[in-house]
């Protein structure tokens, strides 16, 4: 039999192997090689599934929760102008006390029909939010409508100083007017937009159109605060995860037949000085007491479409939003006292007595704390009062003030209100929620009920000496001032039953969080504004993708491709390598088999021992 000898020199260390006797694992059959391969691909596959995680999916899901939180960071760097990439947008504010601008930035849509603009405020190079402000407000020049857009120009200076100049004329820019242009006649509304619409493009290079200056109602400054504060949230985005609570919505307009299941979006309470407001998503279709109540509701429903494309419906929300004039903190306090004027004199006048009417005779008071004096009253018929310091007996006092009625689902002052659903619902509350409940109480953020009437007992019911001494030690917060603690419990007895008996919250509810910003950061209503207007500009850029072909969706989707899937593609080509390795050294043994075997036969037909063949190393 021919043999393979090895030695090597010096030492005659000799070692002989025969071609038909190599070990199967080096000269393995074609079906071995083929389990083998089969083999060796699951282990890659596994590997892939349980070591880098559960396919594209959760890769997108972590990549986009990973960049929602990273905005809170990146959010507070400087604009980059040099980014020719960066689109801007810009907002005026004509309140009734002024005028502010916004400007907002962002970058190109990714090309997803499913995602939103990421919109975000402007930053100078100090890192501070590109806002300007003026006084007074707009109405003011009501008299003088021509001097509207002189009135406006330093606005629009400001911004114009902060945003490339090659960007001036793609850069949107909306003028919105609120409370202030609001209480003016149609006529001198009409006459001082007209100015803005007439002299605006003559001055500057914006992208602005006569739609793009109005006076907007109560109802879409509401929607547009709710939109603004769930994009923060990150609301909208609708890839979701474990800890993300979702609710199942019946889409406006949609297949009703099945409904879609999203990321549940946060309500909003806003209590100012003057009104109250609340607003929240309305998830499934209502019913009507009556159709009086229905033509009510079609007043304060609003639906509308977030997404860039209107066929799609995943973005389309309905919200309620209703404002109530003189139900603000501020408003509340001032028709409490003029009941309270009017109900003492009336009575004084009837039993003849002088209550209040001396401060040696004071009008006991349970909304004020406790020996607090004050005065209210025209000077003509002045009244004094001393606090007593009750909380349960002033909240017995104004829930007359809330002017509930008995109709089924209506709230303050008798408004419809669709129902909630309280154990799922999440909401945040802003202004004199978050005041009565921060400032002086120090108990801002998550909202308990009996934790806040506890505290707020015991302020009511301290002596104003007290109160006072602690106030000058700096125990409150730094924006606390003597008008906080006077009214500190009156308001925060309204703040309860606006909330509890107005909005007919439980008063157990868990969900509520009084907050002064969101994620660190200011969310004005002019966010909501230039998301909701500027909505359709994806489409654009969507489309003249799609006309390029697929590589664009080729291109979204590499990232993943090349930290996954090319690494299962180099693992099998190395697979495939050592297989065709081991097939070709089977070959090649075949062919020496063959080319040995008949001097072999003719080897032993001789009786010869076989020759050694010797190979020196």
């Amino acid at each position: 039999m021919g043999r393979i000898s090895f030695s090597c020199l010096p030492a005659s260390w000799h070692f002989s192997l025969s071609p038909l006797v190599l070990p199967r694992l080096l000269l393995p059959s074609f079906r071995q090689l083929l389990l083998f391969g089969l083999l060796v691909g699951l282990l890659g596959l596994l590997y892939l599934l349980l070591v880098t995680g559960k396919g594209q999916d959760s890769w997108i899901r972590k990549d986009n929760y990973f960049h929602r939180h990273l905005a809170r960071v990146t959010d507070v760097e400087a604009t980059d102008t040099s980014n020719p990439n960066l689109n801007y947008g810009l907002v005026v504010d004509c309140g009734s006390s002024g005028s502010r601008v916004f400007v907002y930035c962002w970058p190109q849509h990714n090309g997803n029909p499913h995602d939103l603009l990421d919109i975000r405020q402007m930053r100078d190079q100090h890192r501070k939010p590109v806002v300007m402000k003026i006084k007074p407000g707009i109405s003011e020049l009501a008299k003088t409508p021509e001097k509207a857009s002189d009135y406006i120009h330093p606005l629009l200076s400001f911004a114009a100083q902060h945003i490339p100049k090659h960007k001036h004329q793609e850069t949107p820019l909306y003028i919105l007017c609120t409370a202030g242009m609001r209480v003016l006649s149609d006529s001198q509304q009409e006459a001082l937009l007209e100015d803005l619409r007439t002299d605006i493009p003559v001055q500057f290079n914006f992208l602005f159109s006569d739609s793009h200056v109005e006076v907007i109602s109560g109802k879409q400054e509401g929607v547009y605060a709710w939109i603004g504060i769930n994009f923060v949230l990150g609301r909208f985005n609708h890839v979701s995860s474990e800890r993300d609570a979702v609710v199942e919505v019946q889409v406006p307009g949609g297949d009703q037949q099945e409904a879609l299941v999203r990321k549940r979006t946060a309500g909003v309470l806003d209590m100012g000085g003057v009104s109250t407001q609340i607003a929240y998503e309305v998830p499934k279709t209502v019913s009507f007491a009556s159709p009086q109540q229905e033509e009510v509701a079609k007043n304060l429903l609003a639906e509308f479409n977030l997404g860039c494309d209107a066929h799609r419906t995943e973005h389309v929300y309905r919200v309620y939003v209703s404002t109530f004039l003189g139900f603000g903190g501020n408003a509340a306090r001032q028709r409490y006292e003029e009941s309270i004027v009017r109900n003492t004199l009336t009575k004084n006048k009837l039993l003849g007595q002088h209550v209040g009417v001396t401060a040696e005779s004071p009008l006991l008071d349970p909304c004020l704390p406790t020996d607090l004096q004050d005065e209210v009253g025209p000077a003509t018929q002045k009244l004094y009062l001393r606090g007593t310091g009750d909380f349960d007996h002033c909240r017995q006092l104004l829930q007359p003030f809330l002017n509930r009625t008995n109709e089924t689902h209506s709230s303050l002052n008798g408004i419809y209100q669709p129902p909630i659903d309280y154990p799922n619902s999440q909401f945040y509350g802003f202004s004199e929620f978050y005041y009565c409940t921060e400032d002086v109480l120090r108990m801002g953020g998550d909202f308990n009920s009996s934790k806040y009437s506890v505290a707020a007992k015991g302020y009511c019911a301290t002596q104003w000496r007290s109160l006072k001494e602690r106030f000058d030690s700096g125990l409150y917060a730094s924006h606390a001032d003597v008008h906080r603690l006077k009214y500190q419990c009156f308001k925060s007895a309204w703040m309860y039953e606006v909330f509890h008996s107005g909005f007919s919250f439980p008063i157990d509810y868990k969900n509520l969080r009084t907050a002064l910003l969101v994620y660190d950061k200011e969310v004005q209503w002019t966010l909501g504004a230039i998301l909701y207007r500027t909505r359709f500009l994806p489409l654009r850029d969507i489309q003249q993708e799609t006309l390029k072909g697929v590589h664009a969706h080729w291109r979204h989707s590499f990232s993943f491709v090349n930290n996954h899937y090319l690494f299962l593609a180099c693992f099998l080509v190395v697979l495939l390598s050592i297989l065709l390795y081991l097939l070709r050294l089977r070959r090649i043994h075949s062919c020496t088999t063959q080319r040995c075997t008949p001097s072999t036969v003719e080897w032993l037909e001789e009786g010869l021992g076989s020759p050694s063949l010797p190979i020196t190393l």
